[in-house]
């Protein structure tokens, strides 16, 4: 009797173990199965973190190589993510992440703090820039970390290379994409773009102090179809500087201050050519800045600006909130030329606030005037912080007010210039 009730129920205990191992494999089967799909998915399989490759993140010890390393393993992933971590301090030295082999989509994941060196032995002579991305094709630089240029050591001279390196530099590269980071204290600019398209900018901030020099906050060059907005810049230059090559360049909804303003050049040094056209710059703010919205060109220069828009510009305490400077000189004397770069199609739609200076400056070559500016309510008054002013001035200026002005703007000619050369140079782009 006992070893039939311990026959059953063995047989009982067996059944039992059979049907739920069978489910335990059912199961495990799908787990298995679903384990396989998360390893091949690129979101974690292609998530590359530099702590893992050496970086000690104490914002003492060396980390450039450790990046070096991570860059090399994510370049060769599609749609990869190198993470620099929140919490974590890294010292890096001039790098480049470069390609053109790289694949595309990578993601540059800034939730750490990068910081560059301060000793003028970890530069050595020449470098024109710290952080350099090069060749790449839709690469983005996200997150809400700080590169941190520590380039008080640069500014006032001392034992650093005469050579101010730029914070963080794109060249030749396409469908770039800079959102959520901060760039403080650059050693010269905050952040270049040259030789890119398909380039996005928003959400950002630049910090430098404003006697801090040549620190733009965001330059262009020989850059198309560029989009800058949602940001903050405060620097010792101009919040953004439009140089030449630059074509279809969309700035809006930007604040600026300190700093220079917005500038397109300066243009033509060294009897160079120049062509920037399709500019707009529009719902941006300027407190305490040098000028608002500026257009600046070498004697000697060649080329032209064309089809610019600045439109609802809220000006405070600007020393001169609308400028066109084609005699720029930066330092020292500059001989006359009769070349210069064409100015035309420039029109200035709602500006208004407080400057400190000169409402208007219009200065325009004797040989190759400014044609078909336009002012369209524009309401200009003289800060209470200032105690002298002057009144706008004009220089073979050519265009239309299409309404009246304050203060009135009597000085702008109206009509085409009987010189013809303007158009001619003009076409030269």
């Amino acid at each position: 009797m006992k070893s039939i009730k311990l026959g059953s129920f063995t047989l009982i205990i067996a059944i039992v173990f059979a049907v739920w191992f069978s489910k335990f494999e059912s199961c495990s089967g799908r787990q298995g199965r679903h384990w396989r799909k998360l390893k091949a998915s690129p979101a974690s399989a292609a998530t590359f973190n530099v702590l893992d490759f050496g970086a000690k993140g104490d914002g003492h010890a060396d980390d450039t190589k450790a990046f070096q390393a991570a860059w090399a393993a994510a370049c060769k992933v599609e749609s990869s993510t190198l993470v620099i971590p929140s919490g974590s301090v890294f010292l890096v030295k001039p790098i480049s992440f470069s390609g053109p082999n790289c694949a595309q989509n990578i993601v540059f994941q800034l939730d750490g703090k990068i910081i560059a060196p301060t000793s003028s032995a970890a530069w050595g002579s020449g470098i024109l820039q710290w952080l350099e991305f090069t060749k790449l094709s839709k690469i983005t630089i996200r997150g809400k970390g700080i590169i941190d240029g520590q380039g008080s050591v640069w500014w006032h001279g001392g034992k650093m290379s005469s050579t101010k390196p730029t914070a963080l530099r794109f060249y030749g590269s396409n469908g770039v994409v800079v959102t959520g980071i901060s760039i403080q204290n650059s050693q010269q600019t905050h952040l270049k773009f040259d030789g890119c398209t398909n380039v996005q900018v928003y959400g950002i901030s630049t910090s430098s102090p404003g006697d801090s020099p040549n620190t733009d906050g965001i330059h262009l060059q020989n850059s198309q179809d560029v989009v800058i907005y949602s940001s903050t810049l405060a620097c010792g230059d101009d919040c953004v500087s439009i140089q030449t090559g630059c074509s279809n360049i969309y700035v809006h909804d930007v604040d600026c201050g300190p700093g220079h303003g917005i500038s397109i050049g300066s243009l033509g040094k060294g009897k160079t050519k120049a062509c920037v056209s399709n500019v707009t710059v529009q719902d941006v703010t300027f407190e305490n800045t040098l000028t608002g919205v500026r257009i600046k060109t070498w004697q000697g220069g060649f080329g032209s600006v064309r089809d610019v828009m600045f439109s609802n510009i809220q000006v405070t305490d600007v020393e001169t909130p609308i400028m066109i400077d084609q005699y720029y000189c930066d330092g020292g004397k500059c001989k006359n030329a009769t070349p210069a770069v064409a100015v035309a199609g420039i029109n200035y739609l709602n500006v208004k606030g407080t400057y400190t200076k000169e409402p208007v400056h219009l200065a325009c070559s004797e040989s190759l005037p400014c044609t078909d500016i336009t002012l369209d309510t524009i309401e200009l008054k003289l800060s209470q912080k200032s105690k002298r002013s002057n009144g706008p001035f004009c220089w073979e200026a050519y265009g239309e007010l299409r309404t009246e002005t304050v203060p009135p703007i009597d000085c702008l000619e109206t009509g085409n210039p009987s010189k013809t050369g303007a158009r001619a140079n003009k076409d030269s782009c």
